[in-house]
C-alpha cells in the first residue's frame, strides 16, 4: 500500500494535467500511465540508491523511454507524453523553499535548497537528453543500414 497510493496519485495528477494540455481520448490514459510509471521507478529505486537526485534520474530515464516508445507506436510527438509524465518529478516544493529562503535572507539555507533543486532539475534534463540522443542515434544507424542495403 505504501507504493500503490503514491503511484495512483501520480496517475490521477497526470490525467488531470493532460486535460490542461488538450490531450484527448486514450492519450490521457497513456500520459497518466507514464507519470505513474515514472513515480513507480522513483519509489522502487529508493532502496537501491538512497539519493533523491539519482532516483529522479532513474525515473526520468524510464519516462523518456516510455514516451519515445508510445510516440513511435501512436505516431505522435514525444513532447506531449514526456511533458505530462514528467510532471510528478518537477521539484516545485524545492523551488518554493528556495525562493522563501532567498526572500527571508537565509543565505545558507537558500544555497543548499538552490543546489539541491538544481540537481533535481538537472537529473530530469540529463535523463531525457540521454534517452532522446540514444533514440536519435539508433534511428540514424537504421537509416544508414537501409541506404547501404539499397
Amino acid at each position: 500500500m505504501e507504493i500503490f497510493l503514491p503511484v495512483f496519485f501520480a496517475f490521477a495528477s497526470c490525467a488531470c494535467f493532460s486535460v490542461i494540455y488538450n490531450i484527448h481520448g486514450g492519450g490521457i490514459l497513456i500520459c497518466a500511465f507514464g507519470g505513474a510509471l515514472g513515480w513507480l521507478f522513483y519509489l522502487l529505486s529508493a532502496p537501491l540508491v538512497g539519493d533523491d537526485i539519482v532516483q529522479t534520474f532513474v525515473a526520468a530515464l524510464a519516462i523518456s523511454a516510455y514516451a519515445e516508445i508510445m510516440a513511435r507506436i501512436r505516431k505522435c510527438p514525444v513532447t506531449g507524453y514526456l511533458l505530462v509524465a514528467i510532471f510528478p518529478l518537477v521539484p516545485g516544493g524545492g523551488i518554493y523553499y528556495t525562493m522563501e529562503h532567498a526572500i527571508n535572507g537565509e543565505i545558507d539555507a537558500f544555497l543548499a535548497s538552490f543546489l539541491h533543486t538544481l540537481g533535481l532539475a538537472g537529473a530530469i534534463a540529463v535523463g531525457v537528453l540521454l534517452v532522446s540522443t540514444a533514440v536519435r542515434m539508433w534511428n540514424i544507424s537504421l537509416r544508414r543500414r537501409k541506404e547501404r542495403a539499397l
